[in-house]
């Protein structure tokens, strides 16, 4: 499935970071998402995950991901894939992560991700944001920094995507000014929390169990927000027990009214899905806006 230079060329890479001579026996492709090829190296040395893409196509996008990954693994809450390397080769970037088994889940399997998830939201920073852009999806990611998650929310989250989508003719005017009347509301809408380290794209197809049957994160859009961002999207498409909401909440208490600012929430997921794959997702976008 490589060219037999890019074949040599992670070898060789694998070879130095490891130090130690990594032979590849086989590649086998697996699922990794939609945007970028993914496989399976069996080597001498055991198992590795990697996910391929055209470099010039997403520049610096697995850079961004190794750190973001790197951030939430330092945070020594949930299973987080460790990075091994990143690199480009002529046309190709790639990352490469180690390669965990997929099992079923243990019976406490959601209230440990409820858990999990909790403490990793109470590592805080000082502001909202991060110290670099990052994607979400095939999409840029601008995290600039901001004291209020009002702010950053508005000027980092919602303005761009409405902006991409007025460009492309997705978003009516109309729509538009809804948004800007939901700006004015927004600071009594959200409780004043700290900003909590992010998963950033929390849906059921960025976790799995591991091994042990325990949860892992995986393909993050990291930047520190308002928690309630992530089960929002965890809400978004489903595949959440009921019980890792309430394990969340016993350890780590959402404010009142939670469940009332998950729409509130979910319009930037969706803008993105709006910009991503057509205007079918404006319905709920409008829906979500007619409340306020």
């Amino acid at each position: 499935m490589f060219s037999g230079n890019l074949n040599n060329k992670i070898e060789e890479a694998l070879s130095v970071q490891l130090r130690s001579t990594i032979l590849i026996l086989s590649v086998k492709s697996v699922t990794g998402g939609s945007i970028n090829d993914a496989y399976c190296l069996v080597t001498n040395n055991g198992k590795y995950f990697i996910k391929t893409n055209q470099a010039n196509r997403y520049p610096n996008m697995f850079e961004r991901e190794a750190k973001g990954l790197a951030l939430l693994k330092n945070a020594n809450t949930i299973r987080i894939p460790k990075v091994i390397l990143f690199d480009e080769f002529e046309a190709t970037s790639f990352l490469i992560l180690e390669y965990i088994e997929s099992t079923n889940p243990q019976p406490d399997f959601w209230q440990n991700f409820g858990k999990k998830l909790a403490e990793l939201h109470q590592n805080t920073n000082t502001n909202f944001g991060l110290d670099h852009n990052n994607y979400i999806g095939s999409l840029h990611q601008q995290n600039n920094l901001h004291p209020t998650w009002v702010d950053f929310f508005i000027n980092e989250r919602l303005q761009p995507q409405i902006k991409l989508a007025r460009d492309n003719n997705e978003v009516d005017s109309t729509t538009i000014l809804k948004f800007e009347n939901l700006y004015k509301k927004l600071d009594e809408v959200f409780p004043k929390e700290k900003p909590a380290l992010l998963h950033g794209d929390l849906w059921s197809g960025n976790f799995m169990s591991d091994e042990k049957g325990e949860s892992v994160i995986m393909d993050p859009a990291v930047y520190y927000g308002c928690r309630e961002m992530d089960i929002a999207m965890a809400r978004l498409f489903g595949g959440f027990d009921a019980e890792f909401y309430s394990s969340y909440n016993e350890y780590y208490p959402l404010e009142n009214g939670w469940e009332q600012r998950i729409d509130v929430c979910n319009l930037y997921p969706l803008m993105v899905h709006v910009n991503l794959f057509g205007g079918g997702y404006l319905g709920q976008v409008k829906s979500i806006l007619s409340k306020f």
